[in-house]
């Protein structure tokens, strides 16, 4: 039956996720009528099966390398295993928590959430199940799935993605990960941290492929040391099951031999079955086309997060939420810029970046200076036993364009280097100003020293 007695709400949203639940959370704010529709639980992907677990495993492994690395810092201690299940439950708690604070916080708005799939069968109205929610605006933000290879079928058990990555209930004594992005590169730090013997495989020629190419290359070398090994620039031929687990077969005929084989080649859009096609929606291999108000072909349909083309990320999604409901209760917010957007991989260690790589500022700018400060001089990172490096990119005598870390912790100074882009300040604007010692953040500040011509703790 359809949804008359109040007339129609202002904004149902298809989708519970990162981006759904935050144009939720602002419409609402902004005194919208709300109907939220989420087939499974609010949070979506990135808070039950991406982003919050998968960071929860990491900081269970970083443990695994304190404990293992005790007597480099004069502390004997001894690791007597890894039980799973803890870690698990450790897992669990971290996702519980944050579900229940997001839950709470929906309903303390009065937002309606209903339990189902959406289905649009006009440019205003949404079933799910036998109700017909009328709107006066529908928010398409039903966000991603692992995808796969074609020929590549997965199992759930020896061929796997990462949400059964996530729910293994052991250690893997050997994997195949393949895909060297993000996601594989986090997985493989994971297992390799916990005791597995890792392969990358990466049909490209680098690790985190979508980086600066030093950062890459910094990455590589610090997997290598760690003992993960790297297949680069060999794409995938083919894999078979066997009795001992898998084999992997790569194009330039060799093999690899693993208990399991994540594949980690990237997510597609969750459009499938909406009724785009049947309320001419505009699509392109499945994403939603959007223009930069994330306004659809139809005026009364937009879509944000994972859905549409453009960067997969969880708090690109949250500012596109926020961005469609206060167009939608008026207001006149800025677009999103896209190419400040700031990327970490949570890896050990982690790459973090804002803004363009050396290559893409050579090609957009002309001429370029950067500077690159090693964290071997930098104080905290000794004290942690850390190595990396901070590069900064700049135009000629021009703005800071890009910031690019690789290093443990770097993921918590992007957020200083995302201001430094988006503020436009020039290599003398920051290094002016003073951080704290000794602290990572120093080496942010020593880069710029340097590119404004005054390098400290470098040599010139």
């Amino acid at each position: 039956m359809a949804d008359t007695a109040a007339g129609p709400v202002d904004l149902v949203v298809l989708g519970g996720g990162s981006g759904g639940y935050a144009a939720a959370l602002r419409a609402a704010e902004l005194g919208l009528r709300v109907v939220l529709i989420e087939k499974d639980k609010l949070g979506g992907t990135c808070l039950h099966r991406g982003c919050i677990p998968t960071k929860a495993l990491l900081h269970a492994a970083e443990v695994v390398d304190t404990v293992a690395a005790s007597e480099t810092f004069g502390i004997r201690a001894t690791l007597d295993g890894i039980d799973m299940a803890g870690v698990g439950a450790y897992r669990d708690s971290v996702v519980d928590g944050l579900y229940k604070g997001l839950s709470g916080l929906v309903r303390a708005r009065g937002i309606e959430v209903v339990t189902g799939t959406g289905r649009l069968v006009s440019p205003t109205a949404v079933t799910v199940g036998d109700r017909v929610v009328e709107a006066r605006h529908v928010l398409l933000a039903t966000g991603s799935a692992a995808r796969t290879l074609p020929g590549l079928d997965l199992d759930h058990r020896t061929v796997i993605d990462s949400g059964d990555a996530l729910a293994l209930e052991h250690v893997p004594g050997s994997v195949v990960v393949l895909g060297g992005g993000a996601i594989g590169c986090e997985f493989a730090s994971v297992w390799r941290s916990f005791g597995a013997e890792v392969t990358i495989v990466e049909a490209l020629g680098h690790l985190v492929p979508a980086e600066d190419e030093a950062s890459s290359k910094l990455l590589e070398r610090a997997f290598r040391a760690r003992g993960i090994a790297l297949r680069l620039g060999v794409p995938l031929a083919g894999a078979k099951t066997t009795d001992q687990g898998v084999t992997v077969v790569l194009e330039d005929g060799s093999t690899v031999d693993a208990e399991l084989l994540l594949v980690a080649v990237g997510r597609g859009p969750v459009s499938a079955g909406l009724g785009l096609d049947e309320v001419g929606v505009s699509t392109d291999r499945g994403h939603v086309l959007v223009d930069t108000h994330l306004r659809t072909n139809i005026p009364t349909v937009s879509a944000l997060g994972d859905v549409r083309p453009g960067p997969q990320l969880a708090h690109v999604a949250f500012a596109e939420g926020i961005l469609a409901a206060e167009l939608l209760a008026g207001l006149d917010p800025v677009p999103v810029d896209y190419d400040n957007v700031p990327r970490v991989t949570y890896s050990h260690p982690e790459v973090a970046s804002v803004g363009l790589t050396a290559a893409a500022a050579r090609e957009r700018h002309g001429e370029i200076n950067t500077a690159t400060y090693h964290l071997a001089g930098n104080g905290k990172a000794r004290i942690l036993r850390s190595a990396g490096a901070v590069t900064v990119v700049s135009a000629a005598d021009g703005p800071v364009v890009g910031v690019h870390m690789v290093g443990d912790r770097v993921g918590e100074l992007i957020a200083e280097a995302q201001l430094i882009t988006n503020w436009e300040a020039y290599p003398a604007d920051v290094a002016q100003l003073l951080h704290p010692h000794p602290t990572l953040s120093e080496a942010l500040g020593e880069a710029h020293l340097a590119l404004a011509g005054k390098p400290l703790h470098v040599h010139s």
